[in-house]
């Protein structure tokens, strides 16, 4: 190559010997690419320079390893303290973009890796998007679950190029397209193999190829369609979201309903949102989950081997789950009548997740039944799963701990034992950790790293490094009766079947926690996790009181255990709670109920079980769903102190 310029900081520039300019971005210091305000900066020069003398076609790219961009710098989004500075951001992009979108020459984005949010609003300002075909390749708008909108051109041309249907999708609820689909779509032009990316991205940005129009359906409802779409969109979001909770869906949909996608058009709406609580929580709830994300890198190790004992729900999943991502995976029961069960889920559940039969087989593959236990001699991590008996568990711990290899992750899934109390057996009691996974294993995104006093440091680390590899996030805790997520659940939930035994009805105690907005209410969550789990934690759930509520008792005495024997508070017949009409609810019920476990929250932060409130938020968040759009509920509590 000549025309070598590389006096930027950011973007490296250089002009072939065929008149193509390649802009590469390597953001200085920084493992992953974000437009920053700097980044954005230098891009205007570079146009300003391209301007004075014209390639025959502008191909931008990452330099990075990790992906193409991130998005926008989230760190600048902590700044905005004013109305013009929230403006200025959004109008510093959208003219930028614009800019590209109209410059004379042919430009072509070569994704390869992850294209999020401003990222991808780059990539849609060029007149070419050229996938690269790997798994990590994702193409996504999430500034909705930042609690902003994309109001760089995300709204104009996402509905432009693949039809306002499939783009208000993707922008309301964060999803991301991987590569394939991102070209079935039309939102690519090209999806092609690493090895011939560069040469394929010169033929197309030089090819004066037409984009491929949506269909003329598609191009209406962008058109004169749009209130159709728009009021379906509403409507569906009214499903998930309430607007008091989480304005910026609702802001979407109006911006590219009534000002074509130019949230400059709206400065008072952009204002109130930029700048709303919501928007400053969900922040930092982003924050809190990288650094969770963070310590998933205190150990390099890498495991390939992952032995599972304990072919139940809860085990089956969590080796389903590890040969999803990629792991060879043994599963180890009493005979295969016992593991044949966790088979079926899997196959099921990687069928709704996997389009392509020699990728769905693959995955099988890697899911091995394993009766005799003979995969733990090699596996890097084993993880005990069966059910949770003190004398059971110690004993095939003490067996599994004959055979591994020394440098292997010694695992239990306990939810309710001390870590303690299931090591004292072994030769190297601080060789024992943690590994707590949460039901649903698929959807549930935090996992609890349990330390026992004593603990090995390295296991401990390799623990958590294993629980990022799986593409979860690793939170530290200390060995206590329910560690922290739990441990907060068990006096909310009781706290609620008070209220049940004082005359609400459930619906009417449910309806009023998700009005506050929690993704389920209290006494459908007891019903899921089943009123014979509730029971048998007994004073530990009730906090000290000596008696369980009467509504449970009197379920649980008929049989009725939830979910799982379809019926519990609710009646599941169906397969879904079948839920009456909710009562008006008393006055401050949603804070009465909230309170215990505030409280729980706090008291676990004081004796040391989680290090620090921001990680007490981060684990409640990410392991109850607790409202997000607060901030975490020791966030919550600060907030309404005022």
């Amino acid at each position: 190559m000549n025309g070598n310029d590389n006096s930027d900081r950011n973007w490296l520039f250089e002009v072939d010997a065929d008149g193509l300019a390649w802009a590469t971005l390597d953001k200085a210091g920084e493992s992953t690419n974000s437009l920053s305000s700097a980044v954005m900066d230098e891009l205007a020069q570079l146009l300003d320079r391209l301007d004075g003398s014209p390639p025959r076609g502008l191909i931008l790219r990452s330099g990075k390893a990790a992906g193409f961009i991130a998005g926008a710098d989230i760190q600048e989004f902590t700044q905005l303290d004013t109305p013009a500075k929230g403006i200025a951001l959004v109008e510093r992009g959208w003219q930028l973009f614009n800019r590209l979108a109209t410059v004379g020459y042919p430009t072509l984005a070569l994704v390869r890796g992850h294209c999020l949010g401003g990222g991808l609003e780059l990539a849609l300002a060029c007149r070419y998007l050229l996938v690269v075909d790997e798994p990590a390749t994702r193409l996504g708008l999430p500034e909705v679950m930042l609690g902003i909108v994309p109001g760089w051109g995300g709204m104009l041309r996402l509905p432009e190029r693949i039809g306002p249907q499939a783009a208000l999708d993707m922008m309301l609820t964060g999803k991301s397209l991987d590569a394939r689909r991102a070209k079935r779509l039309g939102l690519a032009d090209e999806c092609v193999p690493a090895r011939v990316m560069d040469n394929a991205a010169a033929l197309l940005v030089l090819s004066d190829q037409p984009r491929r129009r949506p269909p003329l359906l598609q191009r209406l409802l962008n058109g004169p369609l749009r209130p159709l779409v728009a009021r379906g969109a509403r409507k569906q979001v009214g499903k998930r979201a309430r607007i008091e909770h989480y304005p910026a869906p609702y802001a979407i949909i109006d911006i590219w309903e009534k000002h074509h996608g130019n949230a400059l058009a709206a400065p008072q709406l952009i204002d109130s949102i930029v700048r709303s609580p919501t928007a400053r929580n969900l922040v930092r709830v982003f924050f809190l989950q990288e650094r969770l994300k963070g310590f998933g890198k205190a150990s390099a190790h890498q495991a390939r081997r992952v032995h599972v004992v304990g072919a139940g729900v809860m085990g089956g999943d969590i080796a389903a789950w590890c040969a999803l991502r990629g792991l060879t995976v043994t599963l180890e029961d009493q005979g295969m009548e016992r593991i044949a069960p966790a088979l079926q889920r899997a196959y099921a559940a990687y069928a709704k997740r996997i389009r392509d039969p020699h990728e769905l087989r693959n995955a099988m593959d890697r899911l091995i039944p394993d009766p005799e236990g003979h995969g733990a001699r090699s596996a890097d991590v084993v993880i005990e799963a069966i059910f949770e008996n003190l004398d059971a568990k110690r004993a095939l711990l003490e067996r599994l701990d004959a055979v591994i290899r020394p440098d292997a992750v010694l695992a239990t899934n306990t939810s309710s034992l001390r870590i303690e109390d299931l090591s004292s057996g072994l030769s190297q009691p601080g060789r024992l950790i943690g590994i707590h996974f949460f039901n649903p294993v698929a959807r549930m995104p935090l996992v609890e790293v349990v330390a026992a006093a004593g603990a090995d440091g390295e296991m401990l680390a390799r623990g958590s490094a294993f629980v990022r590899q799986i593409d979860r996030l690793p939170l530290p805790v200390r060995s206590a009766p329910g560690f922290l997520v739990n441990a907060v659940l068990g006096p909310y939930m009781l706290e609620a079947m008070r209220a049940v035994d004082e005359g609400l009805a459930p619906e009417t105690v449910d309806e009023a926690m998700l009005a506050f907005g929690m993704p389920m209410g209290p006494i459908e969550l007891v019903d899921m996790v089943g009123l014979d789990v509730a029971m048998a934690a007994g004073k530990s759930l009730a906090g000290g009181a000596a008696e369980a509520p009467c509504c449970l008792r009197e379920r649980f005495d008929a049989g009725q255990l939830g979910k799982k024997t379809g019926r519990g508070f609710y009646d599941y017949a169906q397969g879904k709670a079948a839920k009456g009409a909710a009562g008006t609810a008393p006055a401050g019920l949603a804070e009465r109920l909230v309170a215990p476990l505030i409280a729980r929250t706090q008291t676990l932060v004081s004796d040391g079980i989680v290090a620090d409130a921001d990680l007490a938020d981060a684990g409640v968040i990410f392991g109850t769903g607790f409202a997000p759009f607060t901030g975490g509920p020791l966030n919550y509590w600060k907030s309404a102190k005022g």
